[in-house]
């Protein structure tokens, strides 16, 4: 069979196939187009999940009379200056997306400069119909520029076959639009789908687009994953060696059932990436079960030369040069954060209860509870029942100089050793001679009474909290063991024969590179031979582990994040267990000095909002809304 070269028509239809896989992505490369152009407002609008249409209309600096031709051209692009891929600042460099699109439907593009020398200069339109570009034409338009799909993949109607219904496409365009619309908050957006505004975000104004607090970019964020969000998010800020993060995290106890709400963005592009996904379960390990997952939003900036965007058609991954540096960033920036949060715990555990305590209320749902894109769901009647967020309770202990009296770092250690419970803290004021300061004034209160032995429940100065016993008490000895992890004090057991790992060489050296910080891990390891290596102790809290497997994971970790995370994060699940089983049990008959023993050491212990499964440790009701519930207010 004789090699031949394939139509022109038939090879940009196979390109089209990388770069427009459905509605979304044309959408989504058109709107990037938009930003790129520096549109201040782009208007979508989609028929039949954007089978039928696709407009995109913006306000940006439109293209001269000349440009048309050339921008429905393969690879012709205004956005590579000396022709540097290291050094890419725009969200589309290919020229890949409207000839991609024009091979596979019905392309129209009307544009006007937005500022030309010629004030005179009118617009411009270009039709593609499957490949065949139609000449240039006078039009009448504003500045800006409009493009219209029409009858996507009608000239490959194969295609059509693999699209989703119109539901599952308009919602897979709603996404798109959301997540640049989170990146971009100077931009207005406008989303109309069979003639319906199915999302709509006005631009902030620059002047506010520098808030120091970010207030204006967890506004934008509130418009598309809900308030609920807003209300339980805690705010990120870091930077590393020139790599700028910042953005908003979720408390743990304000989680879902899948990753799909997991949003990062790297120089305002949205990336699915595998390294972040590994970084942020990491973070929160010691907070959520495996089968939950954390609502975050991240916003990465990195130097252009330092990351490369050109490894993907869809530009949906890129690659870091110190993929280490980031994902350490970005653990070490949301354990931070999550530690500032203190004891907040999401105001939606409390919504619940008040939810489940109402009368006539609708059947009770999984919370946190929101629509496929973030959309809020009320519950009947709770307009007017959200408590406001909770500070962080280790602020307010402060306050009172907790701890207090004989109720030291040094009990509480001793205290969490063992299945007891440090006894009730005596006030120094007390002490002193004056009037002490009263337990329900402290942010988780007095303890009045046990439920059932399991649950106490404390009165605060303007509510009550319900708090579970062996939940609270297993964060603070997993706590306590963490401390001991962190500082290096982890016991090693010697294995009775040492054991050989055969690697390559350079897995090898890369481990033995690491021998110190895996000995402070209660690792002990060493090179044996070319090819090699020894084990001869490892962590006690391991027990009878798996050493060959042990070490082959450290080594993939360190190929490929240049840490030793598998063995910490194994210590960590180790001691989440252990702690489970050290804690306090349910069924327990605990005194009243027990009680307020245990709720001063969770207002004294970081995390104690949630046990290490994600579970809220404690409920408060606030006064307000239990007196609505009997109708007092």
């Amino acid at each position: 069979m004789n090699i031949r070269r394939l139509p022109e028509t038939l090879v940009n239809r196979i390109a089209a196939g990388e770069v427009v896989e459905r509605p979304a992505s044309a959408v989504k490369e058109l709107v990037e187009n938009a930003i790129d152009a520096g549109a201040r407002r782009i208007d979508i609008a989609t028929a039949a999940g954007g089978r039928t249409l696709i407009s995109v209309a913006d306000d940006g600096k439109g293209m001269a009379r000349e440009d048309l031709p050339v921008a429905v051209e393969r690879h012709a692009t205004s956005k590579l200056p000396g022709d540097d891929l290291l050094n890419i600042q725009w969200l589309g460099f290919r020229g890949e997306a409207l000839p991609s699109i024009g091979a596979v439907a019905r392309l129209g593009i009307v544009t006007r400069e937005r500022d030309s020398a010629n004030e005179q200069a009118g617009a411009w339109q270009l039709e593609v119909d499957a490949g065949k570009v139609g000449t240039v034409k006078p039009a009448a338009a504003g500045p800006g520029t409009r493009i219209e799909v029409r009858d996507l993949f009608y000239a490959v109607p194969a295609r059509l076959k693999f699209l989703k219904t119109d539901r599952a496409e308009d919602l897979a365009v709603q996404e798109i639009v959301k997540r640049l619309a989170m990146a971009h908050a100077g931009i207005a957006f406008t989303l109309q789908q069979d003639g319906r505004t199915s999302f709509r975000a006005d631009a902030v104004p620059d002047n506010l687009l520098d808030d120091p607090a970010d207030t204006q970019r967890l506004g934008r964020l509130e418009q598309i994953l809900g308030r609920d969000f807003a209300d339980n998010a805690v705010p990120i800020r870091a930077e590393r060696e020139g790599i700028h993060l910042t953005g908003y995290a979720g408390l743990p106890t304000y989680n879902r059932g899948n990753a799909q709400h997991q949003y990062l963005f790297v120089n305002g592009r949205a990336v699915r990436d595998k390294l972040f996904v590994g970084a942020v379960k990491g973070a929160y390990a010691d907070f959520l079960s495996h089968d939950r997952h954390p609502v975050v939003a991240l916003f990465l900036q990195v130097p252009a030369e330092q990351v490369d965007v050109n490894v993907h058609p869809a530009k949906a991954e890129v690659r870091f040069r110190d993929p280490g540096l980031v994902r350490g960033l970005i653990v070490g920036a949301l354990r931070h954060a999550l530690a500032e949060a203190g004891h907040r715990a999401s105001t939606t555990v409390a919504q619940a209860a008040l939810g489940a305590l109402r009368p006539q209320t609708a059947p009770a749902m999984p919370l946190p509870f929101q629509s496929a894109f973030g959309g809020n769901s009320r519950w009947r009647g709770y307009d007017n029942l959200r408590p406001s967020s909770l500070p962080g309770l280790a602020e307010a202990a402060a306050l009172y100089n907790a701890p207090q009296g004989d109720f030291s770092a040094g009990d509480l250690a001793a205290a969490t050793e063992t299945d007891g419970l440090a006894p009730a803290a005596r006030n120094e004021d007390a002490a002193a001679g004056t009037a002490p300061v009263p337990l329900q004034s402290y942010p988780l209160g007095a303890a009045r009474g046990q439920l059932h032995e399991t649950y106490i429940v404390a009165q605060t100065a303007d509510g009550i909290v319900i708090v579970d016993q062996h939940a609270a008490h297993e964060r603070l000895v997993y706590e306590r063991m963490k401390i001991n992890l962190e500082s290096g004090r982890v016991p090693r057991q010697a294995l009775l024969l040492p054991e050989v790992v055969e690697l390559t060489e350079a897995e090898a050296a890369r481990l033995t590179a690491r021998a110190d910080e895996l000995a402070e891990l209660g690792l002990l390891l060493e090179g044996f031979g070319a090819g090699a290596v020894v084990v001869r102790e490892v962590p006690a809290l391991l027990g009878d582990v798996a050493v060959q497997t042990l070490v082959r994971d450290l080594v993939d970790a360190i190929a490929e994040y240049d840490n030793v995370l598998p063995l910490r994060e194994k210590l960590e699940e180790v001691c989440g267990t252990m702690a489970c089983h050290g804690s306090v049990r349910a069924g327990r008959r605990l005194t009243l000095d027990e009680m307020n023993a245990l709720l001063r050491q969770m207002e004294a212990t970081p995390h104690s909002g949630q046990c290490n499964h994600g579970r809220p440790t404690y409920v408060e009701l606030k006064l307000a809304d239990i007196e609505k519930l009997f109708g007092r207010r």
